[in-house]
């Protein structure tokens, strides 16, 4: 796949995976809608490999909306404010992290965000039971440096620029005008996570939520593909989704995780990939059925 540009280092990101996503994209689109956003890595793989003539981002954390904005919009900005964090932290990386961690939990700042995230732990963002940011640094690096920043800031832009909207709020309202000649790409806080509070997530995802707007998506025959769960060794995140909304599951391999490798052990995850009813007529099944040496397939429902 040619090589795509990323400015947001945000655990979880699908950027391993996005080709064997990408190849499940097999007709015209009109506007890919990719509502949870985080670090965009399907959008942006799509946009670099032409699958899609428009873009709609979202998510529901106000701030990271508002970066994405910036990357698009006034890369420039969001490169001077960057670099102004960067190398003032270099007198004092601890004591500098903490400093803008406080500040942000004040200001929401955009650009302070994507400082937070690149310097934090394993670029896993968390949060308290305030709303507040509190993941701590990762004292053995300063994160991306500016010039990286701009280059992959400047190419996002130039990619995406008059092609893309960007929403800060929830996901129900902005898939809400999706039709038959889009497609939706989902990748929701998982299961086995979402039914509590959780310090990956500023906010929770009411599962009953979702699979009630999966099911209009089907009535209104609208494709989309949603990662919402999977295993990693010999734990499963999430049980089985209603039969009733009659999805196919692909389970795509994703390597070694992080954590495994931290912890010296071989754990492999495996993430579940939910392809819709109208995606599956679009002639996907037969694209399936010619590449089922690469994945492992069960098929939910009917």
């Amino acid at each position: 796949m040619i090589n795509v540009p990323h400015v947001i280092p945000y655990q979880g990101s699908k950027r391993k995976l996005a080709e064997d996503i990408l190849s499940f994209m097999s007709f015209d689109i009109n506007t890919l809608y990719e509502p949870f956003v985080g670090s965009g890595a399907i959008t942006l793989a799509s946009a670099v490999n032409g699958k899609a003539k428009k873009f709609v981002v979202a998510d529901k954390l106000e701030p990271l909306a508002e970066l994405w904005k910036l990357i698009i919009d006034n890369p420039e900005k969001l490169v001077s404010e960057y670099s102004i964090l960067w190398n003032e932290q270099l007198d004092d990386p601890r004591g500098y992290f903490n400093k803008v961690r406080i500040d942000f939990n004040k200001t929401k700042s955009p650009s302070k965000l994507l400082y937070l995230i690149a310097r934090c732990v394993k670029n896993a963002i968390r949060f308290n039971n305030n709303g507040d940011f509190n993941q701590g640094a990762d004292h053995r690096r300063l994160g991306l440096k500016p010039e990286k920043v701009q280059k992959e800031a400047n190419q996002i832009s130039n990619l995406l620029r008059n092609k893309i909207s960007v929403v800060a709020g929830d996901f129900r309202g902005v898939i809400s005008s999706a039709t038959e000649n889009d497609l939706i790409y989902m990748d929701p806080p998982w299961q086995g996570t979402s039914g509590k509070k959780d310090p990956r997530y500023a906010f929770l995802l009411n599962i009953d939520e979702l699979i009630e707007e999966l099911h209009k998506l089907n009535e209104r025959n609208v494709p989309y593909m949603l990662s919402f769960d999977g295993t990693c060794g010999d734990k499963s995140y999430g049980g089985d989704l209603p039969t009733s909304l009659d999805l196919f599951k692909v389970e795509l391999n994703a390597g070694r995780s992080s954590q495994a490798t931290l912890l010296g052990r071989d754990d492999v995850t495996i993430e579940s990939l939910y392809l819709s009813p109208a995606l599956m007529r679009k002639e996907v099944k037969k694209k399936i059925k010619k590449t089922s040496k690469q994945y492992d397939f069960i098929e939910e429902g009917n």
